[in-house]
């Protein structure tokens, strides 16, 4: 555990690349196997799942370091993390316990099997032998909330150099279903075969921003398509069984049942990239539509009737179980084609159609027509581009269009996470009704950190209550916050959700008086929804 709390604080301390990559590679080439392997599972979102509710570590934690209730939850409300006001709070450590990572994991582990006097005597027990850091990080994984700022792309880049393999490889024996505790460091980096596992997806190949057009060449050098609000996904046909991927490396296969028709039509050794989408009627259905199921690990008859799903097809990833990656977009679109033909229409499968446009200015007018259409904008793809891994820049574009907008004034705030600990900058968003101010959405990105410090600041002096650690606060401040969607929601009291909500600019030149209004926003509802 000491290795990997000075991991950590080495990651956590820097935000150069550099160094978190050269920190790993060296943890990788030194730590016990087991470390190494429940590392890679913990940086890449594979935590334990929470063991005891925070509500116990707080009544626990409040007990050890003789505070009242109401000095913890006030020390906790100005520190924002509750494992970080443990460590703080909890007197130094009577004893020691020189454990790794791996055997903590498994004691963690152990106590969810254990009844509430027991588990309570071990996690006093494990308080009493950790020092600060190894403290915080046990109360973390304790909870299921332990994150840290290590993308999936340096993990595979810190361990190309310590193993030696060429990052493709690794990342792509780092996708699929597996899991720290049913396999080992040998199996999952040092095996040559990073295809056994027939269900496991391909690194997905992202696209930026395209900021500027006229950069990009002659016209007919790119193809265009659709960008669908959905779910990115891969679909997988290998050894008769079928695979449903999300980007996120999350197995979706039970959420979408319907694509189990695929495997009489489509041939063994498929995987096809696209987007999962609620259509009907030859048509996208909003994303709120699609949303029902995400949660979801069986569908009702019911759901599959209102939301059912296809497969928006993008690109062929895997021919006869031939990896085609390297051949050009326009040889794997027409292999993809030549397979999608073939299947009835009545089965959940679409190819995303190629837009027809002579130049950049016609496209420009079919780009304006996205959100009519129920899409987010464009995806440009250069037509003899191949299928890399990540996010890359040069042949894949995403061209969205303007997201929509609307004034609104600032009623809560409460403090963020990690380094943003203590600051506040998560904010609760409302719109005028009359003399009222009705609550419709939250946000948390979009201001930059001199920002988020200057709110900060006002906050601590405007505060008008607390509810714990959010802060009410006087209705001063306007905020333009823009948004890719909108729907109905009669789970809000505004009656409406938003999609990505987030904070465009800080509007200092508006008054509250000039905020948009509940009526402004259902009329967006109305048009956009």
């Amino acid at each position: 555990m000491k290795a990997f709390a000075q991991l950590f604080t080495r990651i956590d301390e820097t935000t150069k690349t550099s160094v978190k990559t050269a920190a790993l590679a060296e943890y990788f080439q030194t730590a016990p196997p087991p470390d190494r392997l429940w590392t890679i599972a913990l940086f890449t979102g594979r935590r334990p799942k929470r063991t005891i509710t925070t509500a116990r570590l707080r009544i626990w934690a409040a007990e050890v370091a003789g505070l009242p209730d109401w000095l913890f939850d006030e020390s906790y409300s100005i520190v924002g993390d509750l494992a970080e006001t443990i460590a703080l709070v909890l007197p130094e450590p009577s004893g020691s316990a020189d454990l790794s990572l791996s055997d903590w994991i498994g004691r963690i582990k152990a106590l969810s099997a254990m009844d509430d006097d027991a588990r309570k005597a071990g996690i006093l027990q494990a308080w009493d032998s950790l020092p600060h850091i190894e403290r915080f990080l046990f109360t973390k994984l304790l909870t299921g909330g332990f994150r840290i700022g290590v993308s999936a792309k340096l993990i595979t880049r810190a361990l190309a150099q310590a193993t030696g393999q060429p990052e493709p490889q690794l990342t792509h024996k780092l996708m699929g279903s597996w899991a720290a505790d049913t396999t080992t460091w040998a199996d999952l980096i040092e095996a040559d075969d990073p295809t056994a596992d027939l269900s496991r997806p391909y690194p997905f190949y992202l696209a930026y921003q395209l900021e500027d057009l006229d950069a990009l060449g002659p016209a007919a050098d790119w193809n265009a398509e659709r960008k669908w609000d959905g779910i990115r996904g891969q679909l997988i046909l290998r050894g008769c069984a079928h695979h449903l991927w999300s980007r996120g490396e999350e197995l979706m296969t039970d959420r979408f049942p319907e694509f189990a028709q695929l495997i009489d039509f489509l041939p063994d050794g498929t995987v096809i990239d696209g987007e999962v989408l609620a259509f009907q009627d030859e048509k996208p259905l909003s994303f709120n539509a699609l949303q029902k199921r995400i949660g979801r690990k069986t569908v009702p008859k019911k759901l599959l009737t209102e939301a059912p799903a296809i497969l928006m097809a993008y690109d062929l990833l895997e021919d006869a179980g031939e990896d085609i990656r390297s051949l050009a977009l326009r040889d794997r679109r027409h292999r993809l084609k030549r397979i999608i033909d073939d299947v009835p229409q009545t089965l959940p499968i679409r190819l995303s159609a190629p837009l027809s446009f002579d130049h950049w200015d016609a496209l420009k007018a079919v780009r304006d027509s996205s959100r009519a259409a129920g899409a987010e904008g464009l995806m440009l793809k250069k037509l003899d581009s191949p299928y890399l891994s990540g996010r890359k820049k040069g042949d894949w574009w995403k061209w969205k269009i303007d997201p929509l907008t609307i004034d609104a004034v600032m009623i809560y705030a409460q403090a963020g996470h990690g380094r943003r600990a203590n600051l506040f900058t998560d904010y609760t968003f409302a719109v005028r009704d009359g003399d009222d101010l009705v609550p419709f959405t939250k946000a948390y990105s979009g201001l930059t950190d001199a920002e988020f410090r200057e709110i900060t600041t006002w906050v601590r002096k405007n505060t008008l209550q607390r509810f714990g650690p959010v802060r009410q606060v006087k209705p001063t401040h306007v905020f333009e916050i823009a948004f890719e969607g909108i729907q109905s929601s009669p789970r809000h009291k505004s009656g409406v959700a938003l999609r990505f909500p987030r904070m465009l600019r800080w509007r200092r030149d508006k008054p509250l008086a000039e905020a948009n209004t509940l009526d402004d926003l259902q009329q967006m509802l109305i048009t956009f929804g």
